[in-house]
């Protein structure tokens, strides 16, 4: 058989330089942090943009079922920031996961059950507070977090700390898929556990809008963009992952704002430190008896350390964002429901990062 001819090789000074919009985009990821920061001061300082964007009706639309849920441009954010996700998760890698479909299992029912498991407990301590209604304000906020699907963050802290890619994108996937069913059944939960207005509220989302809301603001968007990176030619699609990554990262600025103005635009004239408190520590206490007991049921089937890592993540780390535009759409007249949301959506990163410190340290410690 001939062998190809040899090319030869041409030697050039001319080096690629990222483009204007790749150059943004490093910048944007690096600061992050920051800009998430500020986002957070901008609703506190100036509000008016970001209730403005809550407050702009868009009309309604029809779920499967005859439900029908508000669409608002906060729900279109969501709706894009999802889409966007979508369009860069290694679907190609998910067959694999049916031939040991155990850790899979465990993630996904785990994401469900932990929060029906802690809401119950944190009733009973949160009751002991002098408060009139049991903090079923913040109970709710609680809820709202707990019962939506795992983050698409946790797949980019699952590569960092060295977990089954494959397997993060399929709990991912799994708990999405099932959010009609699941959101219903924890806010139905934890109107049992509240009282009052909340106790109706989380009634009403649990029959009429939590199910429509999964189907229409979350699993839409995220099956048109497995389906868009599906028949697109992986190159074209290649091509436009910056200038998607980088609408993907300012669409989150923006939700982040408009969520963050309704729970803080107020705060600096009406300042209620001991609930922002109350409301910081109870988001501790659950992101992290999440965590922690993600590790535990891991080591508990002896999944291996990749797939450790995988469980322990997507255990606490919920998809916040829809949580509060679910509040921001329906809860309008209850805003400080936001601040255990808001809240939960900053530690949860940190608590990634902190697992993933400590599960690195676990793993060099084991090999030596």
């Amino acid at each position: 058989m001939p062998r190809p001819p040899v090319v030869p090789l041409v030697r050039t000074n001319h080096v690629t330089r990222p483009s204007a919009v790749t150059r943004a985009l490093a910048l944007l990821q690096h600061r992050l942090t920051w800009a998430t920061v500020a986002a957070y001061a901008a609703a506190a300082l100036l509000p008016q943009a970001g209730l403005a964007m809550r407050q702009l009706d868009l009309g309604t639309v029809s779920a499967p079922g005859g439900a029908r849920t508000p669409l608002t441009l906060p729900s279109l954010l969501l709706a894009w920031l999802l889409f966007t996700a979508a369009l860069r998760v290694p679907a190609r890698d998910l067959p694999r996961l049916l031939r040991r479909p155990l850790p899979l299992l465990v993630g996904t029912l785990a994401n469900t059950l932990i929060p029906l498991a802690l809401l119950p407990c944190m009733a009973v301590a949160l009751g002991q507070l002098p408060d009139t209604d049991g903090c079923s304000g913040l109970l709710t906020g609680l809820a709202l977090v707990g019962a939506m699907p795992v983050a698409g963050g946790a797949t980019v802290w699952g590569s960092r700390a060295g977990g089954n890619h494959s397997l993060v994108v399929g709990i991912v996937l799994t708990s999405t898929l099932l959010s009609p069913f699941t959101i219903p059944t924890t806010l139905s939960a934890a109107s049992m556990v509240t009282v009052g207005h909340y106790a109706q509220d989380l009634s009403r989302l649990a029959a009429v809008n939590g199910g429509a809301f999964a189907v229409i603001s979350v699993i839409v968007p995220c099956v048109a963009g497995l389906l868009v990176q599906r028949v697109l030619p992986a190159g074209a699609l290649a091509r436009h992952l910056p200038w998607i990554g980088l609408l993907g990262l300012v669409d989150a600025l923006l939700l982040t704002y408009s969520n963050a103005s309704g729970a803080l635009g107020g705060f600096l004239l009406n300042p209620r430190p001991a609930l922002l408190v109350t409301s910081v520590v109870v988001a501790a206490v659950l992101c992290a008896a999440s965590f922690a007991i993600g590790w535990c049921l891991a080591r508990t089937v002896r999944a291996d350390p990749a797939d450790t890592v995988a469980i322990t993540l997507t255990c606490g780390m919920n998809n916040s964002s829809a949580g509060a535009v679910l509040a921001a759409t329906n809860l309008s007249g209850s805003p400080h429901v936001l601040l255990p949301v808001l809240a939960y959506s900053l530690l949860q990163k940190c608590g990634a990062g902190l697992a993933d410190s400590m599960l690195r340290r676990r793993a060099a410690a084991s090999e030596a």
